[in-house]
């Protein structure tokens, strides 16, 4: 009885912390900072929280130190924040449904950089969804865009695909970290972000803005980033694999409602078809038997 009341909390955890990442998305185009500066705050804040978290719980006095898993999370903190930059970088030049669709391609590239990197062979069924998956982003970004270098870059679809690339770069490293715990691991991954973008960021972009926009700018890195990996990491060590494959949906789903309800996005019937392709593909490649360690190991 404690554990099914258990796992239902963490349900909930897990259903709730989906949700508000879903509307990063909506978040991000508020702040009124690009989104290198953007990141920057975020890794700050998330560093912050999820510190103070670590210490306040006594893990940094448990942490199991080895240089070769520390190794691997510096490489991965570089991968996460790449990836957070690409695809806030995809929300200024596209539709946040659009960007989502496309970033949510990141388990088709875990597919192939297993095929490329360990040799792994790729089933029949995981080479069809790909192929699906290709068809379904022609149809969302729109085939005019396409036809010509400067619209296929004007259209954010390149950074939406780095941005799926780097999600599935930091979960295909992050499965192998196996010794730190989820606070060391994120609070590292921020630290790295922090110095990374550092000297990229223009401090002057953050004069004159609205108490509005810190707000949302606030919002995004105390809410999206250190509340809700709180509720992520403490949610998911209580859950199946199946279970939390099928409640990371609840991101893209709140994102594109968001995006209808509030920003009045109005896809062409072409787009709804590539988005269900995408999809489609995308939860075939989770339910075969063979990959289900295919899991979000980091989000939005």
């Amino acid at each position: 009885m404690g554990g099914t009341i258990l796992n239902i909390a963490a349900m909930i955890k897990l259903t709730i912390s989906m949700a508000i990442f879903g509307s990063i998305g909506f978040f991000t185009i508020h702040t009124g900072i690009p989104a290198v500066e953007l990141v920057f705050v975020r890794c700050i804040c998330a560093t912050l929280f999820l510190g103070g978290m670590w210490l306040a719980t006594g893990g940094h006095k448990t942490e199991k130190w080895a240089k070769k898993e520390v190794g691997k999370t510096l490489l991965c903190g570089i991968f996460i924040v790449l990836n957070w930059v690409f695809l806030f970088k995809a929300f200024e030049e596209m539709s946040i449904s659009i960007a989502i669709s496309i970033y949510n391609l990141a388990p088709i590239f875990v597919l192939i950089l297993g095929a490329v990197l360990l040799a792994e062979r790729m089933t029949i069924g995981a080479i069809c969804a790909t192929v699906v998956c290709f068809i379904g982003s022609i149809f969302i970004i729109g085939i005019n865009n396409f036809t010509s270098l400067d619209s296929f870059f004007g259209s954010g679809f390149v950074w939406a695909l780095l941005s799926a690339v780097f999600y599935a770069l930091t979960m295909f490293t992050s499965k192998t970290i196996t010794g730190l715990s989820s606070y060391a691991l994120t609070f590292i991954q921020t630290i790295v972000g922090i110095f990374m973008l550092a000297p990229f960021c223009d401090f002057t972009l953050f004069d004159g803005l609205t108490t509005s926009n810190w707000l949302y700018i606030l919002g995004t890195g105390l809410i999206h980033t250190g509340f809700v990996y709180y509720l992520f990491f403490d949610s998911i060590r209580n859950l199946s694999t199946i279970v939390v494959s099928v409640l990371v949906f609840v991101d893209p789903v709140v994102a594109i409602l968001l995006d209808v309800v509030l920003l009045s996005f109005r896809p062409t019937s072409l787009q709804v078809f590539g988005i269900l392709l995408i999809f489609g593909a995308i939860l075939y490649t989770i339910y075969q038997p063979q990959q289900k360690v295919v899991v979000v190991d980091q989000q939005t």
